[in-house]
């Protein structure tokens, strides 16, 4: 796959039909499994698919990795519906797809050996648009964010993989912050787990809100923690957060001023104190941006934050470089330091992950049909193109994963 004079190499597949919609259903039609070889690493690649959205992707596209986290060759196509976040069980067995601007949720057998898929079943997730999922501690529940229409749910996970109907639904209260377009009401965007495991942590973009909820792991019952949520700066949109490995803090991404926060995290009472909020962009720049996504190192020493030039998703992006921020942690404080802007190559970073031991990151460029490959310097934290891009229709999220043996 490596093109050894340049080393950059495009792995392309075939774009759907610009504005085209998958109307398969994922429990009707399970996707054909190939003939493959055993694989160690799988990637798993979520798109836009609608008109609506102007999608050119066709669901769900499915690689195996090199081992050194280049060469990604395609396995296996699976056409959905707009699945905009995936999450495997903590078994690695089955994965769950939520799925854009509808109002269901997918499941699917992974092959323990190619790592390819088999659908399962769908079921209605109580609401509209779901943009995030998160499956328990215990392995008993899938929790989901409805975006469009301010709700979390949970469906508890059967012995077979497949999901049973809703169990819960809890609207998130709270008066809208000031941006007349995208706070309207309740938004919430993820709904993650701290990590001791208590408690969903839930960025609400509408409400200028991060809630803390608890999980009943016999009912499913949703409820709000001792400190129920942490008002965020007017007009921030609070949208992703991400903790640190092992000491007391996280990050929220804050989309609707491209804005990176760090707070403090008492993990007994499940409460956030806001310590520092900095810009995700370069100082220079002076367009419009949101911002996207986050993550910490796998060590905990750095954070990234991707932002994404323009006014929101109805605008074309640009004319300011979609970038990935690189901040320095302190280890003392928890406080950022930036170290480094450097371009997605691409227009509108909705997604980047790292690599499961944090030496690749992954910036998957939704209006250009890319994911673009860095190297991660281990003492700096700085990201450097490795040249490798794999070419796909609208990515939007993407998940690495060893499968069970």
């Amino acid at each position: 796959m490596t093109l050894p004079m340049t080393r950059r190499a495009m792995i392309a597949l075939p774009l759907a039909a610009a504005g085209a919609a998958h109307a398969t259903s994922a429990a009707a039609a399970p996707a054909a499994i190939p003939t493959a070889r055993r694989t160690s690493t799988v990637a798993y690649v979520g798109s836009r698919t609608t008109a609506a959205r102007e999608g050119q992707g066709k669901g769900i596209e499915v690689f195996a990795v090199g081992p050194d986290g280049d060469d990604w060759t395609p396995l296996q196509t699976v056409e959905l519906d707009n699945p905009t976040f995936l999450a495997t069980d903590r078994t690695r067995r089955f994965l769950y797809a939520v799925h854009g601007d509808f109002t269901y949720v997918s499941s699917y057998r992974i092959d323990p050996g190619t790592g390819c898929l088999t659908a399962l079943n769908r079921q209605d997730t109580g609401g509209r648009n779901p943009a995030h999922l998160a499956v328990d501690p215990a392995n008993r529940f899938l929790v989901v964010a409805n975006h469009a229409t301010g709700t979390v749910a949970t469906l508890p996970l059967l012995a077979d993989g497949r999901l049973g109907p809703l169990a819960d639904l809890l609207p998130l209260p709270g008066e809208p912050g000031p941006h007349r377009v995208d706070q309207t009401g309740a938004k919430p965007h993820h709904v993650p787990f701290s990590p001791e495991g208590r408690f969903v942590v839930v960025p609400d973009k509408g409400l200028d809100r991060i809630f803390t909820l608890t999980l009943d792991a016999e009912s499913g019952k949703l409820g709000f923690g001792p400190v129920p949520s942490v008002a965020t700066r007017e007009m921030t949109g609070p949208r992703h957060i991400a903790f640190h490995p092992h000491l007391p803090y996280a990050y929220s991404v804050d989309e609707l001023r491209s804005t990176v926060t760090a707070y403090h995290w008492d993990a007994g009472r499940g409460r956030l104190e806001a310590r520092q909020i900095l810009s995700g962009t370069e100082p220079t720049t002076t367009g419009d941006s949101r911002g996207a996504e986050i993550a910490v190192s796998p060590d905990g020493r750095f954070v990234y934050a991707s932002n994404r030039s323009g006014a929101g998703d109805s605008s074309p992006g640009g004319p300011e470089p979609d970038t990935i921020g690189v901040f320095r942690v302190s280890a003392r404080t928890g406080l950022l330091r930036p170290v480094q802007w450097v371009s997605t190559e691409g227009i509108r970073p909705r997604f980047f992950c790292l690599g499961p031991d944090g030496r690749k990151l992954y910036a998957a460029n939704e209006r250009s049909h890319t994911i673009v490959t860095y190297d991660v310097d281990a003492v700096s934290g700085g990201l450097r193109p490795t040249g490798e891009v794999v070419r796909t229709g609208s990515p939007v999220c993407g998940l690495l994963v060893r499968p069970a043996s």
